[in-house]
């Protein structure tokens, strides 16, 4: 005697689709492709050579090009100092006179001194003042 066989199991249509395979794992591939990118674009902003970096390096470039082309005027006009002190005899006796104060022997030296006003004309000054006798006590 066999025993009747059971009818098969069937699902109920109340649970809705089957779940397609891989498409929760699509998110999380969105996800981290999502944080990658932000993850670039914040390097390439303030990374060792983003956008503020490079800024920076550019304004530091503007101000050594302006010292530099401030010392090469300056040595330019050093090179033309030293030559017009090799060539030339007027450049040695300015630079004489100016820096160490020489003159010739047929010069005459004068020495002005400027004196402190009084606001009084040199007539009417008053007249130092006597010392006057005190009688001695003894």
């Amino acid at each position: 005697m066999s025993q009747p066989t059971p009818p098969p199991l069937r699902r109920s249509s109340r649970r809705g689709p089957k779940p397609v395979p891989g498409r929760s794992g699509r998110h999380w591939v969105q996800y981290a492709v999502i944080f990658v990118t932000f993850l670039l674009v914040v390097n390439a902003v303030f990374g060792e050579r983003g956008l503020l970096a490079t800024l920076r390096i550019k304004k530091q470039y503007a101000e050594i090009s302006r010292s530099v082309a401030a010392i090469r005027a300056e040595n330019a006009r050093l090179l033309e100092t030293v030559r017009r002190l090799q060539s030339d005899p007027a450049a040695v006796e300015e630079a004489a006179r100016r820096d160490l104060g020489l003159m010739d022997p047929d010069e005459v030296l004068v020495i002005i001194r400027d004196v402190e006003p009084t606001g009084q004309p040199a007539e009417t000054a008053p007249a130092p003042p006597t010392p006057s006798a005190k009688p001695e006590n003894r």
